[in-house]
């Protein structure tokens, strides 16, 4: 009993020696937590105005506070004398990285991944994206997943490993997307005449595309069963890709419709023809609920 007292006043000795260095250390840490913030937001407004890179400057200020934060937290504990602790993490770290390796093996795709994208990647913060199935607007990319959210308001979290390895259509990069719709017209209208106009009518609106490089056209597109289907191709700027592409593709159709209609063009609906191979046989007609034969 006695050597276990010895042993406790020994340690409390030992702590009371140790509590003001210990002190230091946690003024330190959280000193340097704040500091590292600052440093960070600095670095940011640097990096900033050079880059105007939104999703390389998140992620790069991200990076570099974590590191000083370890780097703090590490010149804490020997300030508080425990430098045995932090070789005692180098020396775990060093041992278990395989096993670390193994079982986190998905987090350290995902985060290297992440850094190659912070440097070299197909997008940008606000670009209209699909990757696989899942197509939207680019929120924001951390060291594991880039964040998009879709047009049906949903936030889809992809690991930034899928969106290194996998092909990603990116809608908005150059600032232009071509879009398309069809109008039939009946097969005794002028084909030529109908598609001179519509032409005419891309030509003026002034919410298209117009240049040498985009060219909106019309051509024939194919010879249905009640009319003649006149594919139209518009390219539209993609500041606000969903709404905006929409509303002006629809502003589109009205206008070209609304113009073919009235200059005498018919658009008929869908015809279905029958037929009856056996003309010798009474048809059954059901009619308020009372059934007539016709002969």
């Amino acid at each position: 009993m006695n050597e276990i007292i010895s042993k406790l006043n020994a340690y409390y000795y030992a702590l009371l020696k140790l509590l003001p260095r210990i002190t230091l250390a946690i003024i330190v840490l959280v000193a340097g937590i704040l500091v590292a913030g600052w440093v960070t937001t600095l670095i940011r407004k640097k990096i900033n105005a050079r880059a105007h890179d939104t999703l390389m400057v998140g992620f790069l200020t991200k990076a570099v506070k974590m590191i000083l934060i370890i780097i703090i937290f590490l010149f804490a504990l020997n300030l508080a004398g425990l430098n045995g602790i932090s070789k005692a993490l180098f020396a775990a770290a060093g041992a278990s990285a395989i096993l670390i390796g193994f079982a986190f093996k998905d987090i350290a795709e995902n985060f290297l991944a992440g850094i190659i994208l912070a440097f070299n990647r197909p997008f940008d913060v606000g670009d209209t994206i699909k990757i696989e199935d899942v197509f939207g607007k680019v929120i924001t990319m951390e060291f594991r997943y880039t964040k998009i959210d879709t047009f049906d308001g949903r936030s889809v979290y992809i690991p930034n490993s899928d969106v290194l390895t996998k092909p990603v259509f990116n809608y908005t990069e150059d600032g232009f997307f071509r879009t398309d719709f069809v109008l039939g017209i009946a097969y005794e209208n002028d084909t030529n005449k109908a598609k001179t106009l519509i032409q005419q009518c891309l030509d003026d609106h002034e919410e298209l595309v117009h240049d040498d490089k985009h060219i909106n056209f019309v051509v024939e597109d194919e010879v249905a069963p009640s009319t003649v289907n006149l594919k139209i191709y518009i390219w539209i700027s993609t500041d606000d890709f969903r709404r905006h592409m929409l509303e002006i593709r629809g502003r589109v159709i009205t206008k070209t419709k609304t113009l073919l209609e009235s200059n005498g063009f018919n658009l008929p609906a869908e015809i279905t023809e029958l037929k009856f191979y056996d003309a010798s046989k009474p048809i059954k007609v059901e009619q308020q609920n009372s059934k007539k034969e016709i002969g």
